[in-house]
């Protein structure tokens, strides 16, 4: 019996030994679910009244928006938007297709995103009508498409002008009057940046920019700023970022080996959060970006509560006190 149980005890401390290493070496994607503080919910998911698991379940969301005469605002961060004929910001969603036109925002996520529709659209000036279309819904309805893409309203813009939707999930972005992703002129490198970083277009999934004041640090492949949580845990793998907190700090999604740049791939596995979600980690740490960061450069949520910093390439906290 005793020659058992310390076969067993051996067999146990084995099979920890050997997750500690693969949390803590070069191992490539391991799928390591983490005790939570809560429950997760999906990047860019609203805090209250959000869309959960049935995101992209049946039922309408809120009610269609009109589309009307359709006007374009000339921002300094994000260049030429599209509004509706409130003047509201319209946004388009990653996980849509343009071809063929396709929506997938339904049921909840519509009420966080109403639907725009395609009654009485007119183009801006300068603009081919030929740009404007429309798709049928699951529900039956119309939706209108600017360049084949679905075009969406953000419940949280709550005037004109408001773009409180850029960006969000890493997956929701002000539409352009041709329905491409909004964006400067000069590409948002805001024309003085001399780090020698390659263009949005150009970038890896992770890459290193250099930072004025926090020197090098990690960015995603839209070049915005990547952040650790200091309530985080790295092993045992563990998030303390969940539901309403997901909302301004969303996951970065799982990146590939081969599509980084300059990072150090020690611990470079996927998280697979309770809900489902799967979160890139670097030296086995959770990485987020900042919903209050609006274009490539900024860093506006270095230092937010003491507890959020943002990432060197070795996966360490910048600039957080010892």
């Amino acid at each position: 019996m005793k020659t058992w149980r310390r076969i067993s005890l051996a067999a146990t401390a084995a099979a920890v030994l050997t997750l500690t290493t693969a949390c803590g070496q070069d191992q490539g994607d391991q799928g390591l679910g983490g005790a939570p503080a809560g429950a997760a919910k999906p990047a860019g998911a609203p805090a209250e009244g959000g869309y959960g698991s049935d995101a992209y379940g049946s039922g309408s969301g809120a009610a269609a928006k009109p589309a009307g005469q359709l006007a374009v605002w000339d921002g300094k961060k994000l260049g030429k938007v599209l509004t509706d004929a409130e003047g509201f910001t319209l946004y388009r969603f990653d996980k849509d297709s343009a071809s063929p036109p396709t929506a997938t925002c339904e049921g909840e996520c519509a009420k966080a995103w109403p639907v725009v529709s395609p009654d009485g659209a007119k183009p801006p000036a300068g603009v081919d009508a030929s740009k404007l279309g429309e798709v049928t819904r699951a529900d039956g309805s119309k939706q209108l498409t600017v360049g084949g893409w679905p075009m969406y309203r953000y419940a949280k813009d709550t005037k004109p002008g408001d773009a409180n939707g850029q960006g969000v999930g890493g997956t929701w972005f002000a539409a352009a009057p041709d329905g491409k992703k909004a964006a400067p002129a000069d590409g948002g490198e805001g024309g003085g940046d001399d780090s020698g970083q390659e263009s949005g277009a150009d970038l890896a999934g992770l890459s290193v920019r250099k930072d004025p004041q926090l020197g090098e640090i990690v960015v995603d492949s839209r070049g915005m700023t990547v952040y650790r949580f200091k309530k985080d845990s790295a092993w045992p793998m563990k998030t303390a970022c969940t539901g309403a907190c997901l909302e301004k700090w969303p996951v970065v999604a799982p990146v590939a080996k081969n599509d980084v740049k300059g990072i150090t791939t020690k611990g470079f596995v996927t998280f697979a959060r309770p809900d489902g979600i799967k979160q890139q980690t670097i030296d086995c740490w959770p990485i987020y970006t900042f919903a209050g960061d609006a274009e490539p450069g900024d860093t506006n949520g270095q230092g937010v509560g003491g507890t959020w910093y943002a990432v060197s390439p070795q996966g360490k906290l910048v600039g957080a006190p010892k």
